[in-house]
């Protein structure tokens, strides 16, 4: 199952990682205690060996040995059971795990405990590769048989220490059955794992609270937008706010104003082409009425034409009312690609020809044909660059006039520049002819040409300036960057 809410996946990965430390943990403290438990049984056993050793150093001799045994049996006595079973030792129930043997020179036994199993030297003998022809001594084989050794017998394994008595010849064999240590080490860490594995679903519900108690302003954050409506884009107050949540509303708010300027800008986009539209449908539904009305043909023809030229203009206005809408922040993506930039303004360029023709007017194009003209660009938006610009050239340049189009190279970027012999813009008014509905003079156009050039430009992160034109009228001078890697 896919686990959505933060809580439950921060409470997952901490009780993952808790229960990984722990079996770590555990694992080498059983290990540590395991190890500890043998070198401390390990000890025991040598002393054992030892505490043997001076208690029959010396000649034992066969009534000596037999009452020692004797003595032995006694002491380690043992009784049945009631109900048939095992014998048990009275004492621990450990002692019958342990058991001793001391052995002459030729490995036979002269004393041992009760509970020593049989075949114990045989058994070693044979696990050592120790064995040999009877009757040769155990001091032979002592390089192999002195130490610790792990025997597998019969009932068990057996952890078996051996000892050579120099001085008396003796051999004594002190023997522990490897089930008595597994059960201390288990125990140990039964004790000390218990308390981690009852205190894991405590500490489960403690970090549960925990993390729900460091979310808690995320869930507030969520609260307040939650309580919004569609129409409150305010910033979000929230105080105080944690380090790590300030990013996030940070860039809420970053949004949320962004989101209130385009919305701004939407609606005085829409009042401003509103009022715009109004005077020329008005226009045409004159225009219409008086052909309707007109009773002469002449007048009716003459009222056609007005209106046919109405809803030319309308027909740019809206055109161009599109055009910037699509150039609008967030709502145009270039399509940029390397283009040659003086093929592309001779293309263009042909396409208008007969504009400034219809008007008798002279359209030049010049450019160095040696230089280097290219540039990263949006070949849609360019074309309407040029349009535009070499369009208001045309709208307000007489007729007989002269428009000129020129590009200039430098080593970061191309300029385009539109100069024409019209009336011209005093400098103080220039800067208003970017703004958008503004006209200068009795021209038809919807006052966004410059504007949509504006927008262009900055898309492709560019200049414009305004300038007065070496023909006397207007000049426009865009730059643009070129944009092109090195290796281009």
């Amino acid at each position: 199952m896919r686990l959505r809410s933060i809580r439950s996946r921060t409470l997952a990965r901490v009780l993952g990682v808790l229960i990984l430390a722990l079996t770590v943990i555990s694992w080498l403290s059983y290990s540590d205690a395991k190890h500890e438990i043998e070198e401390l049984f390990d000890a025991q056993l040598a002393q054992s060996a030892r505490l043997l050793e001076g208690m029959v150093g010396g000649e034992l001799s066969p009534a000596l040995r037999a009452t020692l045994q004797q003595a032995l049996d006694a002491a380690l006595r043992v009784r049945d059971e009631p109900d048939g079973g095992p014998a048990l030792v009275e004492g621990h129930r450990y002692e019958t795990k342990l058991a001793f043997q001391v052995l002459d020179g030729r490995g036979q036994v002269l004393l041992q405990s009760a509970s020593a199993p049989p075949g114990l030297l045989a058994s070693l003998l044979q696990q050592t590769g120790a064995q040999a022809p009877a009757g040769v001594s155990l001091a032979a084989r002592a390089e192999r048989l002195v130490g610790y050794h792990t025997l597998s017998l019969a009932d068990a394994k057996w952890r078996l220490f051996v000892r050579q008595d120099l001085a008396d010849r003796h051999w004594i064999l002190v023997a522990e059955r490897e089930d008595v240590r597994g059960e201390l080490v288990g125990s140990i860490t039964l004790r000390s794992l218990l308390p981690d594995l009852v205190g894991l679903p405590l500490l489960a519900l403690l970090v549960w609270s925990a993390v729900g108690l460091g979310l808690r302003p995320l869930q507030q954050v969520v609260g307040l937008i939650k309580a919004r409506d569609a129409e409150n884009l305010a910033p979000l107050t929230l105080a105080p706010l944690p380090q790590e949540l300030e990013p996030m509303v940070a860039a809420l708010n970053r949004l949320l104003l962004q989101v209130t300027t385009l919305l701004e800008r939407e609606k005085r986009f829409l009042a401003d082409a509103a009022h715009e539209l109004r005077t020329p449908l008005a226009v045409l539904r004159i225009h219409a009425q008086n052909a309707l009305e007109a009773p002469e043909a002449a007048d009716r023809e003459a009222a056609l034409r007005q209106l046919v030229a109405g809803v030319e203009r309308a027909t740019r206005v809206v055109t161009q009312l599109l055009t910037l809408a699509r150039l609008e922040p967030a709502a145009r993506q270039l399509g940029m690609a390397e283009l040659d930039l003086a093929s592309y303004v001779r293309g263009e360029l042909a396409e208008l020809i007969p504009l400034a023709l219809e008007r008798d007017q002279e359209l030049s194009f010049d450019c160095d044909d040696m230089a280097d003209h290219r540039l990263l660009g949006d070949a849609p938006s360019l074309g309407t660059l040029l349009q535009n610009l070499v369009g208001n050239a045309v709208q307000y340049t007489p007729a007989g006039g002269r428009i000129a189009v020129s590009l200039q190279v430098e080593a970061q970027r191309v300029g385009l520049r539109v100069a024409d012999s019209g009336p011209g813009v005093p400098a103080e008014q220039r800067e208003l002819l970017f703004r958008r509905f503004y006209r200068q003079g009795e021209g038809q156009g919807a006052g966004l040409g410059l504007s949509i050039v504006q927008r262009i430009v900055e898309l492709h992160r560019g200049e414009i300036q305004l300038a007065e034109s070496p023909l006397g009228g207007l000049q426009v001078e865009v730059w643009l960057p070129r944009g092109l890697s090195p290796a281009s």
